[in-house]
């Protein structure tokens, strides 16, 4: 048989009342609110720490996630911004441009009506004497008139001035010559006074001598001035020879190019006494011209490339711009859709989840006994 009176034993009693006052002990310090306030539940705080962090976390990466999509989006509506500006300026400047070269005033249909230099450019009445619109009953040309009055006036002018310059030219060398030949007698005079002083103490000295020595001074004195005057007829035929030579062989007659050339240097000249360019001047010039018509041809064709390479250069952006754009759009469709997708998900979970509580968890509804039996222990 069980034994189910037998008395328990001392140590086993002992055990239960020091378990019954330790209960008692304990339910004094739980249920007293003074004592039960000091402590706390640390796990519990922890854990709901935790979870708390764990929310603000979560919180955290998803304005992250939001910002980074604002910031996105600012990208790339600040990229369409630029773009549709640099569009604009272009436009704008490529219009101004297509204004500038094909809608000037002087291309309008009526421009030649509206011109205010129509009358500077267009042909006088009369260009010359013998302008062949000028007929008999134009009145634009009467019997007696010189258009090129003035014209010859002036040449006429600057012929008589050379005229006169080479005229006193002519006379100031005739002056040097006589001033010369006075000087030349002036010097032969003096050294027949000489002479004649020399004679004359000659006479002093020998006074016997007188009839003879002037019989032969006469005799000399005649045969001098004969030599003189052949003397100075050579001298007159050497100075006529002289000139007539410098005349035939002088720069104005032989038209010397070296007589224009100008005291300041060789790329000056005179212009009284210039005689027009040389062929080799003239090829040089021409060889310039020819050199600077291919330059220019030369810059014409590097500015038309540049150009070419610009357009081809903006073509090719405007093209990659319109693809990266498509692609931008691809990828914010397939975002809005995966979006659309985790949203759908998460309701149905949402859904399957309330399904779930409300058909399975939450299907007995506690009573008040329920809520009694709670905070009658410790434990």
């Amino acid at each position: 048989m069980y034994k189910l009176d037998i008395p328990l034993s001392l140590k086993e009693k002992a055990a239960i009342e020091r378990r019954r006052r330790a209960e008692e002990e304990r339910q004094g310090r739980v249920f007293n609110s003074k004592y039960r306030q000091i402590g706390v539940d640390k796990e519990a705080l922890e854990q709901q720490v935790q979870e708390r962090n764990w929310l603000e976390d979560l919180e955290q990466k998803r304005a992250n996630a939001f910002a980074q999509d604002a910031i996105r989006n600012d990208k790339i509506a600040q990229l369409l911004q630029n773009r549709q500006e640099n569009d604009e300026r272009e436009y704008n400047r490529s219009l101004n441009e297509f204004r500038a070269l094909h809608q000037q005033p002087s291309g309008q249909r009526e421009w030649d009506l509206n011109d205010p230099d129509y009358l500077k450019k267009d042909m006088p009445a009369r260009v010359s004497d013998d302008d062949p619109r000028c007929g008999v009953a134009s009145l634009q040309k009467f019997e007696g008139e010189d258009q090129n009055s003035r014209a010859r006036a002036k040449y006429q002018k600057e012929q008589l001035r050379e005229w006169s310059r080479m005229q006193q030219e002519a006379q100031r060398r005739a002056e040097q010559q006589q001033q010369a030949a006075d000087k030349l007698f002036h010097a032969k005079q003096n050294e027949l006074d000489q002479r004649g002083l020399e004679l004359q103490r000659a006479e002093e000295e020998c006074h016997r001598a007188i009839n003879e020595s002037i019989k032969n001074y006469n005799n000399a004195l005649f045969r001098e001035t004969q030599e003189r005057q052949a003397l100075k007829k050579r001298q007159t035929d050497h100075d006529n020879y002289a000139e007539m030579a410098n005349m035939i062989s002088c720069d104005l007659l032989t038209e010397n190019p070296d007589q224009a050339i100008s005291q300041y240097g060789p790329h000056r000249v005179v212009p009284d006494r210039w005689k027009g360019m040389s062929e080799d001047q003239i090829r040089q010039i021409r060889e310039e011209q020819q050199r600077q018509v291919e330059e220019k041809k030369r810059r014409d064709e590097e500015e038309q490339q540049r150009n070419d390479e610009w357009d081809r250069r903006r073509h090719a952006e405007a093209k990659a711009g319109m693809i990266i754009e498509k692609q931008i759009e691809g990828e914010r469709r397939v975002y809005e859709h995966d979006l659309y997708d985790d949203n759908q998900r998460l309701a149905n979970e949402q859904r399957n989840l309330k399904k779930y509580l409300d058909s399975v968890v939450y299907t007995n509804q506690p009573t008040a006994a329920y809520f009694m039996q709670f905070n009658t222990t410790t434990r």
